[in-house]
Order: C-alpha cells, then structure tokens, then sequence
C-alpha cells in the first residue's frame, strides 16, 4: 500500500493588516521530498502521526509538499498559486499509489478564494478524481463548508484545544484510509452548522468539554466513526464562518444527521454559556498579586499571534510595570528592532528602546523603557509541550531585559508562547516568579496548568479579542449569534 502524505496549513485572520506572503511560509518550513518526513517523523502533529502510523503499518508514505505560517492577514494570491503549484506538480509527478492524507486547517482565506481548503480539495480532485481516497485533517477551528466535505473522503479535527490530540488525528488519518483500501469501509460525511460564533474556549473547561462528552458518547454507536465539534474560526470576515458539528458514519446517512443535529441542538442551548467576559490587564495583575501562590499566569488573550495578532501589543506589559510589580516574568513581545539594539549594546548594557506598538495602533501604544540587558540568545529550543512536542522552534535572536521588577523577553519572531522553553532559554525559572504573563488565548495551558498556580485571562483591544463587537463583519450569508439575536437555527438564514 502506497500513501501520498502532504501539508498546507494557515488560519488566515482577515482583519490582520499583515499580508500572508511565501516568506512567512518558508519561515517555519517548505520542505518538499524525504524533508517532509525528515522533519516531522516522531513529532507529536498531524503529519507525525501519519507519518509514524503509515511506518508502523508497513504502508509505505510518499511525501510530497508541506508547509504552515503562523496565523495572519489573508494570503496573497501569489502566494497561494506557488502554495497550490508545490502540492499539485508533486502529486501529478506521483503513479500508482492508493490513497492521499493532508493535514490542512480549514479557516484559510486568500485573495482569490475564502475557501482555501474547499479550493486545494477540488484542484486535486481534478488531477486524481474521485476513486483514490482523500482523507483530510484539520484544526478544530476550520470553518467547515460544504464544499471541503463533498471533496473530501474523509475530514478529521481536533476534539481538544489546547490541540494535544493533533499526533492522534494524524494517527486516525492512517487508520481509517487503511480501512476504506483493506475493509470496504465506506465513510459517510454529514455537516450540520450553525449561525453562531464562539470565542476561543478550551476543551479542558465546560461548556465546550460537555460538547465534547455528547460527541463521544454518538462514538459508541457501532456505525459512528468520528463525531467532532468544530469551533471555528470567528476573527475573519467571511461568508460562511462559524460552528459547526460533522459527523462520519459507515454507509449510514441517517445516522449521520441524527448525530450531527443532536450535537448541535446541544451547542446551541448551551450559547450563551460560552460568552466570557475577562479582566483589563490593571484588573488582573490586582488578582493576581491577591492570590495566595505562584506562578500566576496572565495570559494576554487579545494578542494571541496564533490567531493572527502582531505580538506586539503593549496593554498588559505598560500595566505590570506601571504597577511597579516585583517578581514577574513577560514572555514574550514581538520586536526585532529592539532586539537589535540589544545586541549592538551587549551583556551589561543598559538601552532605552521604544518596545512594541509597531504593528498597528489598536494593540497600544510603544513602551518607553530604560532596561538593562541582562541575556542574549538566538531564540532556538525543543518545544516541550504535550502540544507539538520534539519540535524545533526559531524565534530568531532573542534578548532578556530587566526593567524594575519585571523581567521582559523580546525576540525577532513572533509567535504565541506554549511552554517554559523561552523562559528557560534565558535563564528565567517561571516557578520562581509571582507573575508570568505571556501572549496565548488556550494552547499554552498544555505546558503551563501544570506548573501554574492560577490563570488568568487578561482581554484588551486586540484582533482576538473575546468581544466581537469590536470586528465589523460584512460579508456573513446569515445572521450569526452573538452579533445579532439570532433565536433559533433555523432562523439564522437571511431571506
């Protein structure tokens, strides 16, 4: 048996003033040939476990293209044609072999299309129709549509966020194709949405471990293959976007819908419960330093690079030091101007920098610093994480500043913090300190519940922000819950 394995991932943040172009793809990986398993084999994502699954099978795995770039604005769409001529000159080069796994996302936006993945499915399926199996992972937080699943054999997400199951995904991908080639398995997809957006709700905390707990116990049923709740993706101004409930069966079409309309008619009484509202950064760091224990970890949600903001944003840092707070670590903000005066000052030095707010002016102003360079690096570590783990991480050089209390790491590539390694790389032990307060809306739980004493999630002005109100969406097909008081499913359709 023969496999065709290949990535195309991003989670494009349409109100994002940062272009996604070819060179924030080839910043983390274009890797094309034996590179693809070269850098994936043993890494806990997606293609990993494909990967790693198809080698424990005896299935032999062709790779063929794969590449992510950190979430932004939409992508070029010069970038997306160089994206789509990698992939599909690679499988057009490809004989004789019997099925294709991809690791896509599902909430990709480019210049020429909404529907990234919709698109890339239908470009591939005219290159190897429909008899050769197409099984497709994605992120929890695609906006599925109708499109990917009428060309996909077979789509498979995430059930937890933070994403810790992604190796498993990849691992199911295999299974499954597996199935349909050797056990005359015949998946049967079923796509319920609804008119409704959520903000970024862990899998850790109800409601969305209660969703969850409806969609594994229609697993039990002998046909159901998968059954999984898709949050979407809400920061992108897009026709059809929000959540949605698919559901995979045996040859049973029934069954699929009945599954997949009870999950949702579940989400949607439970809407309400998924509105959060969390502290101003001041109204935070005053809980934080009220709590009995440490660390406490403030994790500014409103920032999240993955989910397309700058990381460069500057609320939460001005407050922990307008607050003259002691024993606080901030890891990390984006700014590879600073970073570069540090190294031309060195070890020792003290430097006045205007730190961050370079972006955009929605995330804050720059900070006005006089801080004393105290560790230089170049950014590169293990990720450590159940989420990704064995995977090597590129911040590019890096610096650790002190200013009063607080200790501030700045580094030359932007990306959300999803463990200790960064703290670790400069010399920071976050056990030893009061605060940490790093730039993640859920991922970083994975690496920091267990070490943390409390979180706390701090939102601001941002383009992740957990209020909505604030994005002017104009191009929704349907009235979506909250923006507009959308009573029932049925009536989220416009006439």
């Amino acid at each position: 048996m023969k496999v065709l394995v290949g990535q195309i991932a991003h989670e494009t943040n349409t109100f994002s003033n940062v272009k996604t172009e070819v060179d924030s793809f080839k910043l983390w990986g274009w890797d094309v040939g034996e590179t693809v398993i070269e850098n994936n084999r043993k890494v806990r994502n997606y293609v990993g476990g494909m990967i790693d699954r198809a080698e424990e099978l005896g299935i032999e795995v062709v790779p063929t293209f794969a590449t992510f770039a950190y979430p932004a604005g939409v992508i070029t769409a010069e970038t997306y044609e160089a994206l789509k001529k990698e992939l599909l000159t690679r499988i057009s080069q490809e004989i004789d072999y019997d099925a294709i796994c991809l690791s896509l996302h599902g909430a990709g936006v480019t210049e020429s299309t909404e529907d990234l993945e919709g698109d890339l499915l239908k470009e591939i399926r005219k290159i190897v129709g429909y008899n050769i199996p197409l099984v497709v992972t994605l992120d929890l937080h695609a906006n599925v549509t109708q499109t990917m699943v009428d060309e996909a054999d077979v789509l498979l997400g995430n059930n937890l966020y933070p994403h810790t199951d992604s190796y498993e995904i990849g691992i199911e991908a295999v299974n499954i194709t597996q199935q349909i080639l050797q056990q005359n398995l015949k998946p049967t997809m079923y796509l319920s949405t609804l008119p409704m957006i959520i903000p970024t709700s862990t899998t850790n905390l109800a409601p969305a471990s209660d969703v969850n707990e409806r969609c594994w116990q229609w697993e039990n049923e002998e046909n159901v293959i998968d059954c999984t709740f898709y949050h979407g993706f809400p920061y992108t101004n897009i026709s059809e976007i929000g959540v949605t409930v698919l559901v995979i069966t045996n040859d049973d079409f029934d069954l699929a819908k009945r599954a997949a309309e009870d999950v949702s008619s579940y989400v949607w009484e439970r809407r309400d419960d998924f509105l959060q509202k969390k502290p101003l950064p001041k109204e935070a760091i005053a809980l934080a330093l009220q709590h009995d224990g440490a660390p406490v970890v403030l994790n500014e949600t409103s920032d999240n690079p993955g989910g397309g903001t700058p990381g460069d944003g500057t609320f939460l840092l001005r407050a922990l030091l307008e607050e003259n707070v002691e024993k606080a670590a901030f890891g990390f903000i984006y700014d590879p101007e600073v970073v570069e005066i540090a190294f031309k000052a060195g070890i020792g030095a003290s430097v006045e920098v205007n730190l961050g707010g370079k972006t955009d002016s929605l995330h804050g102003e720059p900070v006005q610093l006089k801080a004393y360079v105290k560790c230089l690096t170049d950014g590169c570590f293990t990720q450590s994480s159940p989420m990704g783990k064995g995977a090597k991480v590129n911040l590019g050089r890096s610096v650790r500043l002190q200013c009063g209390g607080v200790d501030i790491i700045v580094c030359s590539v932007k990306a959300q913090t999803l463990d200790e390694q960064i703290f670790l790389l400069h010399g920071i032990d976050v056990k030893e300190y009061k605060i940490v307060a790093l730039k993640s809306s859920q991922h970083f739980r994975a690496g920091f519940e267990p070490i943390s004493s409390k979180i706390i999630s701090v939102d601001s002005p941002g383009l992740t922000t957990l209020d909505f109100t604030t994005f002017h969406y104009t191009n929704l097909k349907v009235d979506v819950y909250p923006l507009k008081q959308v009573t029932s499913i049925k009536k989220g359709v416009k006439n």
